[in-house]
């Protein structure tokens, strides 16, 4: 795969060009959304003519938590075992993943002061700010603590850290240091606006500010597949996509990781694989953020149930994008199912990803331009 170009930067972004920028985000989780959000910003920097890459901080700490997650990514299940030879090659085909995405020198996270020099930092996008990431939360490097050089951020999250329960008075005082902050959710940005007393701007997740084009949709032989991405779905959707599915003699596909109601498992699937099945679904299910972003970029029926973790910034996406229908419950009958499994997505949804593009290419020219 590769990149489409990204819009031309305005007049006030020229100064841009050529300009040496680096990214700080969490671009060696073995997490599909992690993986394409961190590669389709990149990319899609260096369309807009930055000499951009992925700032490469290391953890020993850090990377065997996320081998650990890697490996073993459900609650227990009777198959794990079995399962875990197709994990450690979803593991593998990840890490290959990495070494081919355009990477800085490597530095350690608490070390920020060995990271080559840049001209600017963006910080973002995904959870870089969530208080309670099981590894990376609260990591000062993410709030700006040690960059030399000026630093914004795009399309930052604090992800289940709710709106509600503020922010340290420590780390509000960090993101004072941001000469501009965008956010990609509505929680993230009442937190700002409480912890700054301003408003940020409401940008687009990379993938879908600047979508990663297609190289093939896979097919099903047998005419077509249900995308399921995700675990621990609860019963009452599981039971009503399987039933819709079986109805249609439509196999469900389970990418990347184990759903016992699906019909196939593509658990070792890497992050190219990921993209094709998601492109070549006749629909997608899902309880992850990502999940939604490609059915959105591949104008694909779909339905979610998020899970309490991935809550806020599903939710905020679906209002955000008029798409609040596909949110489903446990009081809805099959009928609901049938409609989004089915009906093609409303043109107003493109609309609104379509003016939001657009608003996040201005945050980002006239950010680009205020750190020159």
């Amino acid at each position: 795969m590769r990149t489409m170009a990204a819009a031309p930067l305005t007049d006030g972004g020229a100064g841009a060009r050529g300009r040496s920028c680096g990214v700080l985000t969490f671009h060696r989780c073995i997490n599909y959304g992690s993986y394409w959000q961190a590669r389709c910003l990149v990319e899609g920097l260096r369309a807009m003519g930055m000499n951009a890459v992925l700032l490469d901080h290391h953890s020993p700490a850090i990377q065997r938590a996320e081998w650990r997650c890697a490996l073993h990514p459900t609650l227990p299940q009777p198959a794990q075992r079995t399962d875990f030879p197709a994990y450690a090659e979803k593991t593998r085909k990840f890490l290959a993943a990495f070494e081919e995405l355009p990477l800085s020198r490597p530095f350690p996270i608490d070390q920020p002061e060995r990271m080559d020099d840049f001209d600017a930092i963006i910080v973002g996008s995904d959870e870089v700010w969530n208080q309670r990431h099981p590894w990376y939360g609260e990591s000062p490097i993410f709030y700006g603590a040690g960059l030399r050089a000026p630093f914004v951020s795009y399309a930052a999250s604090f992800g289940n850290h709710d709106a509600s329960e503020g922010l340290p008075d420590h780390w509000a005082g960090q993101l004072r240091k941001f000469a501009a902050v965008s956010v990609r959710d509505e929680n993230s940005r009442a937190i700002v606006r409480a912890a700054l007393g301003r408003d940020p701007a409401l940008v687009l997740d990379p993938c879908l500010q600047f979508p990663p084009m297609q190289s093939g949709a896979m097919k099903d032989g047998q005419g077509g597949y249900l995308a399921l991405y995700g675990h621990n779905f609860p019963d009452w959707l599981s039971g009503h996509v399987r039933r819709w599915a079986d109805a249609r003699r439509m196999p469900i596909v389970s990418i990347g990781y184990r759903n016992d109601w699906a019909h196939e498992q593509r658990i070792s699937a890497g992050p190219e694989e990921f993209a094709t099945l998601m492109a070549g679904a006749e629909g997608v299910v899902t309880n992850f953020f990502h999940g939604c972003v490609f059915a959105l970029l591949n104008r694909r029926p779909f339905l979610t149930a998020p899970t309490p973790y991935r809550f806020h910034k599903v939710r905020d996406l679906m209002r955000a994008l008029g798409a609040g229908r596909h949110m489903v419950s446990e009081d809805q009958d099959a009928s609901a199912y049938d409609r989004l499994l089915t009906e093609p997505m409303d043109a107003a949804v493109q609309d609104r990803i379509a003016a939001l593009r657009q608003r996040s290419a201005a945050f980002l020219n006239d950010a680009l331009a205020m750190v020159r």
